[in-house]
């Protein structure tokens, strides 16, 4: 593999691993083929860089990291896999089930009459649980910034208190 093709693979995984979480989904949506998807993970995690990489894009995604992303995915992923998964004739070879995206799917079942049963996560949970995730996030950063900002007041008058006497 070219060494150009390696490093945007790598840097695709990074983006797709701070979104979804999962290394070898992030692998196989990055480009790498299943069958290697877990050891090209592994070695693309073992690089500080690309660590480095993942983190930078969780911040910029959400300061909660992989539970905000996961609330997420549930609340407003795509259910377009699912249904075509569910109106195919017949079920699809194992290397394009591989790359379906059933992140929001909680249960899928065969039914007698030959029908296949799809239960999804609620997304009404999830955004419920993504506010009170990010509210209470929020509220944390506003009260430190509220004692930072008291603390700092305090200091400004002591010195202020000593030019006074001084």
């Amino acid at each position: 593999m070219p060494k150009n093709d390696l490093k945007s693979k790598r840097s695709a995984f990074c983006c797709y691993y701070a979104a979804l979480g999962d290394p070898v989904e992030a692998a196989v949506k990055a480009g790498f083929s299943s069958e290697n998807a877990l050891t090209e993970a592994a070695r693309c995690l073992e690089l500080p860089a690309y660590r480095k990489k993942i983190n930078s894009i969780r911040e910029l995604f959400s300061d909660s990291g992989c539970v905000a992303a996961g609330l997420r995915r549930l609340a407003f992923g795509s259910c377009t896999d699912a249904v075509y998964l569910v109106f195919a004739d017949e079920l699809p070879p194992q290397n394009v089930i591989e790359k379906l995206d059933l992140f929001n799917v909680s249960e899928l079942k065969r039914v007698k009459g030959g029908g296949v049963e799809v239960k999804f996560f609620d997304r009404l949970k999830a955004l419920e649980k993504l506010f009170e995730l990010e509210n209470s996030t929020g509220s944390k950063d506003k009260a430190e910034g509220l004692i930072r900002a008291l603390m700092t007041s305090g200091e400004e008058d002591v010195l202020e208190d000593q030019k006074t006497l001084g």
